[in-house]
């Protein structure tokens, strides 16, 4: 039989024998102290990356990962146009994680209804646009027929525009667009449809209509739009994605002359990325906290289950075995609690979890957080990272307090009860 055996076979065989209270209650404090751990890291990392997931995909639902417009435009509802590139287009499908690249086009206007009126931004897409997210928080009605051969009028407004202005689906909107030294120009289009995605402040302006309905407002052809919205499969990517967009703008010049640039969803929005970005912090500091309580408990049932055994670690020096190899018994001996309490812990943070995740148990103020309840969203990576961190770094650091064993004299051990 192997030393690793040897080792491993009397660390079970300790595991399997009762000992005094003191070691039994230790045991029982450091299973569970490692289970309360595992079970707040795990549900603090799903809320948090339920968070940065829910909140970042209704950013980019609205405007895309990356958008490319004209270096002379600003952040208005006013643009200045740019011309449509078809090879810059197809170069831009060719990059990898690439999803979709969609022409869109806006203009500011102003929804004027009997009992109210409410500034808002008209946005127009086109035929092939990804209008899952959308359609994915339709509330009533339908999503607006786009490119069809006959230009329709049809809008898609938010649950917030409709309970502003009174107004649901099937009824006639009049929206006044305003013009630099000419008379507001009027409009009348028909609600399609109503969606909410708890994101109030984005709700409340933006409405969805054919391109060529805000083409014709801007006084542009169809061949003028307000930009590109690029959206990737890989969001984590982002950074590289946006130095190759951009080095293709570069590299392919506008059919006009014009100068485009690139401003991603997180230059865009950055408050709220950087809030976001700020529950990575708390997430270090919580799971700092908690492996540190851990292996305290852990460092303490080690000590009682050494003072315990002092007179077997005498017996066992006596008839040849080494320091190196009592230190990795007690190792072995102390893993086999850390993995017990991580089982439970799993067990019970993924229940809760995931009855949260089924049933949004625990709600949330929506105007203060942009959801409705709390989100979850489990990742296999940080699953796995938690747990093999937490049993490493408790069981490496525990070689310390089992190098007490070096200092045992078999002599003076042996006789001890």
């Amino acid at each position: 039989m192997s030393k690793l055996n040897t080792e491993f076979f009397i660390a079970k065989r300790i595991a399997e024998v009762k000992g005094g209270n003191h070691h039994n209650i230790m045991v029982r404090i450091a299973t569970l102290t490692v289970a309360i751990s595992i079970t707040v890291m795990i549900i603090s990392m799903s809320v948090i990356s339920g968070f940065k997931d829910e909140i970042s995909g209704k950013l980019i639902g609205f405007g895309a990962h990356i958008q490319i417009v004209n270096l002379d435009g600003n952040r208005s509802l006013e643009t200045s146009p740019i011309s449509r590139n078809q090879i810059l287009v197809d170069s831009l499908k060719l990059i990898k994680d690439l999803k979709n690249v969609d022409a869109y086009a806006i203009k500011g206007g102003i929804v004027k209804s009997k009992d109210a009126i409410q500034g808002v931004m008209l946005k127009g897409n086109e035929l092939g646009y990804d209008s899952l997210f959308f359609k994915s928080n339709l509330v009533a009605g339908t999503l607006p027929r786009i490119g069809s051969e006959v230009r329709n009028k049809d809008v898609l407004i938010s649950k917030v525009i409709a309970k502003n202005s009174g107004l649901s689906v099937g009824d006639k909107v009049e929206m006044l667009f305003v013009q630099p030294d000419k008379a507001p120009k009027r409009d009348l289009f028909k609600v399609c449809g109503i969606y909410e995605t708890g994101f109030d402040e984005l709700d409340a302006v933006v409405m969805i209509t054919d391109i060529r309905n805000v083409q014709r407002l801007n006084g542009w052809d169809r061949n003028q739009i307000t930009g590109y919205e690029i959206t990737s499969n890989n969001f984590d990517n982002l950074e590289d994605l946006d130095s190759e967009v951009y080095q293709l703008i570069v590299d392919i010049p506008q059919p006009d002359g014009g100068v485009l640039m690139t401003e991603t969803i997180v230059e865009r929005y950055r408050p709220l990325f950087d809030w976001l970005k700020a529950h990575n912090i708390n997430a270090i500091v919580m799971i700092t906290v908690m492996t540190l309580v851990s292996l305290f408990n852990m460092i303490s049932a080690l000590l009682i289950i050494l003072l315990e055994r002092t007179s077997m670690i005498g017996i066992l020096k006596s008839l040849g075995m080494s320091n190196k190899s009592l230190q990795k018994l007690f190792i072995i001996r102390s893993s086999f609690i850390v993995m017990k309490g991580l089982f439970f812990g799993n067990i019970v943070g993924f229940g809760l979890a995931l009855l949260q995740q089924q049933t949004q148990l625990i709600k949330l103020d929506q105007s203060g957080y942009y959801l409705t309840a709390i989100p979850i969203k489990f990742d296999l990576w940080w699953i796995v990272s938690l747990n093999l961190g937490a049993f490493i770094i408790i069981v490496g650091l525990l070689t310390l307090p089992a190098m007490i064993i070096s200092m045992m004299k078999p002599d003076k051990t042996i006789k001890f009860q």
